[in-house]
């Protein structure tokens, strides 16, 4: 089957080809219900040699990538993990877009060292595509600061991100088989456990792709952390890796 909410950020993200270059960094949910025949096809089509998961292990089967593996494509693994204590209180209390704009800054901030692992991985040879789940919220972020690094517009950041909202339909319909919790689903026996194993209902904002959420988010990356060019560094990003991307992804590589 091929990937839901699969695309090139760099479609909306730059359409005249100023800033980023296209096919070299993809999106897309977690393959529903594995990676297929028809997957790899999709994956080798864009020249797509790594993935990244940024998915937390609890979330993740051994059979999600076997296809892909099997063809020669490799996985990173950079999970980031949005149960955390202070993640889940924040979880808590949200009910606005702008909510979910500041929680993505946690999440953001909560994962350093994924954020970096993902980062090196992006300046392998050949295309990357970044996932997590829904491929909305972890991938969101990161996509966001990396097309932030490369000087994307804030309005298109925003465009590019809340396109999910087209693919939410697909994307509930693979998660209610897999993780029927995830809906909210009132016959379900849990919903999203922490790491303390509580029970926790999913927030209306984080069923959404509302565009005000990333725009709060890029808003507070810049006001607090000079945006993704002073963020990413403080993540442990070196400046080499950094420079390999700008000259891997951005539109003076074509």
């Amino acid at each position: 089957m091929s990937l839901v909410n699969f695309r090139d950020p760099a479609v909306l993200g730059d359409p005249e080809g100023l800033r980023v270059r296209s096919g070299v960094l993809y999106r897309s949910a977690q393959p529903f219900p594995a990676a297929d025949a028809a997957t790899v096809a999709q994956l080798r089509a864009c020249d797509i040699r790594t993935i990244v998961d940024l998915r937390d292990p609890r979330e993740t089967h051994p059979d999600d990538w076997a296809a892909a593996e099997a063809a020669g494509i490799a996985v990173v693994a950079a999970p980031v993990n949005p149960a955390t204590d202070v993640l889940t209180a924040r979880m808590s209390t949200m009910t606005t877009a702008a909510d979910l704009g500041d929680f993505y800054v946690l999440l953001a901030e909560s994962a350093p060292e994924a954020l970096a692992a993902a980062v090196e991985a992006t300046v392998r040879p050949g295309a990357v595509l970044l996932h997590c789940a829904a491929g909305k919220d972890r991938t969101g972020l990161l996509t966001a600061l990396l097309l932030d690094l490369l000087d994307v517009p804030a309005d298109r950041i925003v465009a590019d991100y809340a396109r999910t909202t087209d693919a939410l339909p697909q994307i509930f319909a693979g998660l209610s088989e897999r993780h029927r919790s995830a809906l909210n689903d009132p016959t379900a026996t849990a919903r999203v456990t922490d790491a303390q194993g509580r029970h926790l209902t999913i927030p209306a904002p984080l069923l959404e792709a509302p565009a005000e959420a990333m725009s709060v988010f890029l808003d507070r990356v810049r006001s607090h952390h000079g945006g993704a060019a002073s963020f990413l560094p403080a993540c442990g990003i070196p400046a080499a890796t950094l420079g390999a991307f700008r000259a891997k992804a951005g539109a003076a590589a074509v």
